[in-house]
């Protein structure tokens, strides 16, 4: 039986949090009488990540070119859902964010979207200001967040998947694209307020705010360095 729905998590050395993150989609996806799939890519882990995936008995691709969008994109070519969910390996998803999702991508109305983010834990105020001003960004002009972007399949065929032009910010190209995709047929993109994706705050530990922020408004400023992946090493950043 084919599946409606394909969930997507693209995984780069992250033996401490894939478990958790299946562990919670598969909560999430256990009450559902719609079938769905789970597919981890290994984008070239070098540590446990595949075979802590290969545990909890979902299907495990690998990505030998360690880049967010190739991940992405790899998982998507072996799916079969009618509907796209890409979460991030570091990331909670809960029943009704799921839900959600689904229903909007079945009322025909919804070519996909992305959510509201939150962290796991609580935030020194300049990372809290940050986060608020994301989240207001990506409502005002439909942007989704990479932890979580939701679409059908169609639509990510027809834009061409993720850019692999670029080693960061892929979603907001595909955002932009798949927008346009939609409303030439009469279908919105969808930001989710309520509930929010619950995503890890990991980097405020391993950066400061400051060396978060700076990087990004470069890139803003510059666009092309994302085409190298030495400007996107908090995106692809590990602690030994």
């Amino acid at each position: 039986m084919q599946p409606l729905y394909s969930i997507i998590i693209p995984a780069y050395n992250e033996e401490q949090w894939v478990d958790r993150t299946l562990s919670t989609v598969k909560k999430a996806m256990k009450p559902l009488n719609d079938l769905g799939e789970i597919i981890v890519v290994d984008n070239s882990s070098t540590d446990n990540t595949a075979r802590i995936a290969r545990q909890h008995n979902v299907q495990v691709v690998f990505e030998p070119i360690n880049q967010i969008s190739r991940a992405r994109n790899a998982g998507a070519s072996v799916a079969q859902g009618r509907f796209f969910i890409f979460l991030d390996a570091d990331t909670s998803l809960s029943l009704p964010l799921l839900q959600t999702a689904l229903h909007y991508l079945s009322s025909h109305k919804c070519c996909g979207g992305g959510c509201v983010v939150e962290m796991d834990t609580p935030m020194e105020h300049v990372a809290r200001k940050a986060l608020d001003m994301w989240n207001w960004f990506s409502i005002t002009f439909g942007f989704a967040a990479g932890c979580f972007i939701y679409c059908l399949k169609e639509g990510f065929e027809a834009v061409g998947g993720f850019s692999e032009k670029v080693y960061a910010s892929e979603e907001i190209w595909f955002s932009r694209r798949l927008q346009s995709w939609g409303k030439k047929r009469g279908m919105d993109f969808c930001i989710i307020e309520i509930p929010p994706i619950v995503t890890s705050s990991r980097k405020l530990q391993w950066f400061s705010p400051f060396r978060l922020v700076l990087p990004a408004l470069l890139l803003m400023m510059f666009p092309f360095l994302l085409r190298f992946r030495l400007f996107c090493s908090p995106w692809y950043y590990r602690p030994k």
